[in-house]
């Protein structure tokens, strides 16, 4: 297994720029792995391939406007993107500007002043504020959006899901931006149920592996839980014979993070994640997945082509492409069953 084996060429005008409206009404392509038929459908028909039953789990995490500016002492402008919180104070972001160095303090801009405290690999800084930030978040915080996009969002909350709760993230899991109130509301009256987990997104999501051999790439490692109720609902649906669908590749990497900390059976769980799933990997929980189109050479893809197949999610992906879905964050949706 190689790395290039997950490549696939995109031209940039199939990379979707903005989300369209209404939410649901994104497109749909519907592949059924064990025979590999596929249907090209709109989002807001996903109830028909939903029984009653079936368990939707969401990705709560809400995102945060992670992307903050500051000023040297020299006056230089420095772009901070916060990437995990690790206590009230510190965080691990990215840095944009030179001679940050430790011990360093810089000034947020009608904000906190901050100190580097650790350099980390590559723009990577541990830094320490000299008060928390999440207060200020309204007044100097913007959303960031994947490095993709080009185009500013007039609406931030369009980058978060409709039952997004949790803040924590540095992008949206993707997946469940097709959501609509109304949609759910009529899933659920077709005995549909929804379980929520979270897990905060860092901004490692989009970056491609670069090690020849995906074996050798280290992962991300992100927060995520499952509560108890989740738990709860999840035996209940496996002991009546429903499915548990994941909504998005990080739903997929808490349930199964769950899973393989409960070893004999799912607990509640609450803690980092550094699973990696590559082709070969056993499925414990998931079923079913609902997931965007992914970036080449990334860890998501490869993710996905464990569940539904290498070759035939490569070649679902031309066919998209063929058809003209849109990709990426803000493109069009796969439901893999």
């Amino acid at each position: 297994m190689k790395t290039s084996d997950f490549d696939y060429t995109l031209p940039p005008e199939y990379i979707a720029q903005t989300p369209v409206e209404p939410r649901d009404s994104s497109r749909l392509f519907v592949l059924k792995r064990d025979i590999g038929t596929f249907e090209h459908r709109f989002f807001r028909e996903i109830g028909r391939f939903l029984l009653p039953g079936d368990l939707l789990v969401v990705n709560r995490t809400r995102v945060i406007p992670a992307r903050i500016y500051a000023r040297k002492p020299t006056g230089g402008r420095v772009e901070i993107l916060l990437l995990r919180r690790e206590d009230l104070l510190t965080w691990e972001c990215l840095v944009g500007g030179k001679g940050l160095s430790v011990g360093k303090t810089i000034a947020i801009e009608n904000g906190p002043s901050v100190e580097i405290v650790e350099a980390l690999e590559g723009s990577r800084r541990r830094v320490r504020f000299e008060e928390p930030i999440e207060p200020y978040f309204s007044k100097v915080g913007h959303v960031p959006l994947p490095p993709y996009i080009h185009k500013p969002l007039k609406d931030p909350e369009r980058y978060q899901t409709v039952y997004a709760r949790d803040p924590g993230s540095a992008a949206a899991p993707t997946a469940g931006l097709h959501f609509t109130p109304r949609l759910m509301d009529e899933l659920k009256s077709q005995g549909v149920n929804f379980a929520e987990v979270t897990l905060h997104v860092g901004l490692d999501t989009f970056a491609p592996v670069m090690e020849d051999d995906p074996e050798e790439h280290q992962i991300h490692t992100e927060w995520c839980e499952i509560p108890p109720a989740t738990v709860e609902a999840i035996t209940q649906t496996r002991q009546s014979g429903g499915r548990i669908i994941a909504v998005g590749t990080t739903s997929v990497r808490t349930l199964e993070s769950a899973a393989i900390a409960g070893e004999s059976g799912i607990l509640s769980y609450s803690g980092p994640t550094n699973l990696y799933i590559l082709p070969g990997y056993q499925f414990k929980l998931v079923d079913a997945m609902i997931t965007n189109f992914h970036l080449p050479k990334s860890t998501l893809i490869m993710l996905v082509s464990a569940f539904a197949g290498r070759e035939q999610l490569l070649h679902a992906y031309e066919i998209a492409k063929r058809e003209h879905y849109r990709f990426y964050s803000f493109g069009d949706a796969m439901f893999i069953y």
